[in-house]
C-alpha cells in the first residue's frame, strides 16, 4: 500500500458520548467512502485558561504550524539529498523507531515532557523553541558540511576543467621541466587547431629558445598542452610575442604535489564523515521536530475546538486520509454528523466565511491538513 502524504485532523462536536460518535463516524465512513483510513486521534485534557488567551493562541496558529511544518519539510529534503548523493537506500523517517504515519495514527502525549496542567501558550512556546534550536542546528551542520563539499568541487573543478583553467601538476613529469641557472621551462595551453603554428614559430617567438624543446605532453578538447624551454632571460619576450597562446609557468615541487594530494584525501574524508555524521542528525532531529508538531496539533486542535464548541471540552479528535476523488464524499459524511445548529450556521455565511487560525477553507467543524511527504 502506498504511503499516504496528506492527513486531515478533524475534531465533530459531541452530542451524547464521543464512543457513540465515533461509532457512527466509522459506519458512515465504511458504507460511503471504506478505503479512506480514520483513526482516532488522542487529544488529553489539556488546561483550557482563558477565552483571551485561547483568541490570542488562535491567532499565531497558522504562523505556528508553519514554521514547524517548514523545519520539518527542511529536514525532509536534506536527509533526501544526503541519501542521493550518498548512494544509500532511503529509509523510512521514524520517531523513536515508529514510522511517521504511525506515531500519527497512534499519536500518544507525552506528559512527562508537555505537563498537560501547563498553559497553553507555556506549551506551544516550549514547542517553538525547541524546533528553533534545531532549526538553528540544522542550518549550522548544513553550512560546514557544504564548505567542505565547496572544496572538494573547486580542487575537481581545477583539476578536470579544460587546459587553459585546470591544476597541470599532475600532467607534467619531472623530465618534463628543465631548471637551471640560466635555462626555464614554460607551458603552452595551444588551442588545437593551433597546434602547426605552434611548432613552427615557437622557435622564433623570441632569441634563445632551446631548438626542439617543444613536446606535447597532453591534450583535451580544446586545447594541447606543451613545454617549451629557453633562457630565462627572455622568457618575458616570449609570453609577450606568443600573443594568443596562454603561456603559463611551472615549477615542478614533489612536496607540493604531495601536499595537495593529502589536502585532497583529507577533505574527501571530512566529507564523508560529515555527510553520515548529518544523516544520522537529520534522521534523530526529524523525529523530534514531527513529535513537537504532533504535539502542536493536539493543542492546535483543542483549542480550536473550545473555541468553536465552547465550554466544557466536547468533542470526537479523529485522523482521516481520504482519496481525493472521495474529498467530497466525506467532507458530507463529516458535515453531517455536526450538530444542526453548526451546519446551518456556517453554510448561511456564504461570503467571507474564515474558519479559525484562518482556514479559508471552512467547515462546521475544526479541520485542518497535516502534508507529511
Amino acid at each position: 500500500m502506498a504511503a499516504v502524504a496528506r492527513y486531515w485532523v478533524v475534531s465533530l462536536p459531541v452530542q451524547t458520548s464521543a464512543s457513540s460518535l465515533w461509532g457512527r463516524l466509522q459506519e458512515a465512513i465504511s458504507k460511503n467512502s471504506f478505503d479512506t483510513p480514520l483513526y482516532r486521534f488522542n487529544t488529553p485534557d489539556l488546561r483550557v485558561g482563558t477565552l483571551d488567551s485561547l483568541l490570542s493562541l488562535s491567532d499565531d496558529i497558522l504562523k505556528s504550524n508553519s514554521f514547524i511544518e517548514g523545519v520539518s519539510q527542511k529536514i525532509r529534503r536534506q536527509i533526501e539529498d544526503l541519501e542521493r548523493t550518498s548512494g544509500v537506500e532511503s529509509s523510512a523517517l521514524t520517531v523513536d523507531g515508529v514510522p511517521v504515519d504511525s506515531y500519527l495514527t497512534r499519536f500518544v502525549w507525552d506528559e512527562a515532557k508537555y505537563p498537560t496542567m501547563s498553559p497553553l501558550r507555556e506549551i506551544v512556546d516550549s514547542i517553538h523553541v525547541q524546533v528553533s534550536k534545531i532549526e538553528d542546528d540544522l542550518k549550522v551542520r548544513v553550512a560546514e558540511y557544504n564548505n567542505v563539499r565547496s572544496q572538494l568541487n573547486a580542487i575537481n573543478r581545477k583539476q578536470s576543467g579544460s587546459l587553459a583553467v585546470r591544476d597541470l601538476s599532475n600532467l607534467v613529469k619531472p623530465e618534463d621541466i628543465i631548471t637551471s641557472e640560466h635555462l626555464v621551462t614554460l607551458l603552452a595551453i595551444v588551442p588545437k587547431y593551433s597546434q602547426k603554428d605552434w611548432l613552427s614559430s615557437y622557435e622564433t617567438l623570441t632569441s634563445y629558445v632551446v631548438p626542439r624543446s617543444s613536446k606535447k605532453l597532453h591534450e583535451d578538447n580544446e586545447y594541447a598542452l606543451y613545454n617549451v624551454t629557453l633562457f630565462g632571460r627572455v622568457a618575458d619576450n616570449f609570453k609577450t610575442s606568443a600573443r594568443e597562446i596562454q603561456i603559463r609557468e611551472f615549477e615542478y615541487s614533489p612536496e607540493t604535489q604531495e601536499s595537495r594530494k593529502r589536502e585532497l584525501e583529507k577533505l574527501m574524508q571530512d566529507q564523508e564523515t560529515l555527510r553520515g555524521s548529518l544523516l544520522l542528525w537529520c534522521y534523530t532531529s526529524y523525529g523530534e521536530v514531527f513529535s513537537s508538531w504532533m504535539h502542536f496539533c493536539a493543542v492546535r486542535v483543542f483549542a480550536e475546538s473550545i473555541l468553536r464548541y465552547g465550554l466544557p471540552p466536547s468533542f470526537l479528535a479523529t485522523v482521516l486520509a481520504p482519496s481525493t476523488k472521495n474529498e467530497k464524499k466525506v467532507r458530507s459524511i463529516l458535515e453531517g454528523l455536526c450538530d444542526s445548529t453548526h451546519s446551518t450556521y456556517w453554510k448561511s455565511e456564504d461570503e467571507g466565511v474564515v474558519g479559525l487560525g484562518g482556514d479559508a477553507d471552512s467547515h462546521p467543524y475544526v479541520s485542518f491538513t497535516i502534508n507529511i511527504i
